[in-house]
């Protein structure tokens, strides 16, 4: 059996706050241009209080399920990549299994941080190949924003909220041919993890800005090889990079390494920031409706998150 993606979906919350907004409501002493400079982000949406993870998934959702014109009868397996969960247990997945009105299968949620969404397509690969589930929903959902310290103009500026799914159906090699799934690869350094990291004490982000950039460069080039090697491919063949949305200097940087055009970079940061594990299926949701990404074209996907986690698939659509 092969893995294949039969539809996308995305869900932005409504309120949107720019650069210049954010610096006034939380008194910060920064600036649209010294955001832009540094990050390439000019706006991110925010959750309305009270709107969770699982609602913008169920949402996201949805959305992939209609693209793909597969019913919610069809599906039995949920997984969802989040940091931000709408409450210790029951998982975020479940809650979006009650939503969706799914009666069968099951559902849990990973936490992989930014890296989430390629684990979670990773494990839902792995499960739809030895036959374990036959349709699976894999969403990457966060109202990140919950966990910033407004007063830190390093770290607060840098994130959004939103939620973006894929619709993963189990189909015969034979038929499937050389679509679906390709590989996926994943990595992790516990010893790196304070560098980027939820504070227990006072549940905010903290990070070390340049040793983030300085792993993500390294590591994600590294994975990005690592993806294209198993596979036989060169650097030539890959038609789309989606990235995790991070940086715009680190997704520049990736473009460069592959050798692509910036037209041939999914970008969404300007406009989402950075919603972890959301930030692959949203932007590949977008890429995917708007026509850009075809039939036949080779998608390559990388991320790194807190743990430290980074990681690579390789698609063909």
């Amino acid at each position: 059996m092969r893995a294949v993606i039969a539809g996308t979906g995305g869900y932005l919350p409504a309120e949107v706050l720019d650069n210049e907004a954010i610096a006034r409501r939380h008194g910060l002493d920064t600036s649209d241009a010294w955001i832009v400079e540094r990050t390439g982000i000019r706006q991110r949406h925010l959750a309305a209080p009270g709107q969770t993870a699982g609602d913008m998934g169920a949402e996201a959702a949805k959305a992939a399920l209609e693209q793909a014109g597969i019913a919610v009868a069809e599906v039995d397996a949920i997984i969802v990549a989040t940091a931000t969960p709408d409450s210790v247990f029951p998982s975020t997945a479940a809650r979006i299994q009650a939503k969706l009105g799914v009666t069968r299968g099951f559902a849990f949620d990973i936490s992989a941080a930014c890296t989430g969404f390629v684990y979670a397509l990773s494990i839902a690969d792995a499960m739809l190949r030895a036959g374990q589930a036959r349709c699976a929903l894999v969403i990457g959902a966060e109202v990140f924003t919950r966990l910033l310290d407004w007063t830190d103009r390093g770290t607060c500026v840098l994130f959004g909220d939103g939620a973006g799914a894929v619709v993963l159906r189990a189909v015969p090699a034979a038929e499937a041919g050389d679509r679906g799934i390709l590989s996926t690869h994943l990595h992790a350094d516990g010893t790196q993890g304070d560098i980027l990291s939820v504070d227990p004490a006072t549940q905010v982000v903290r990070m070390t800005g340049r040793e983030v950039f300085r792993h993500a460069v390294s590591k994600l080039a590294a994975v990005v090889d690592e993806a294209l090697d198993a596979n036989g491919l060169d650097r030539s063949q890959v038609s789309w990079l989606v990235p995790h949305q991070a940086n715009q200097r680190i997704i520049d940087a990736m473009g460069r390494k592959l050798g692509l055009p910036p037209e041939r970079v999914v970008c969404t940061v300007d406009r989402h920031a950075n919603t972890s594990a959301a930030s692959i299926p949203l932007a590949l949701a977008e890429a995917t409706r708007d026509g850009r990404i075809k039939p036949g074209e080779l998608v390559l996907m990388e991320a790194i998150g807190g743990g430290l986690t980074w990681g690579a698939a390789l698609a063909r659509f």
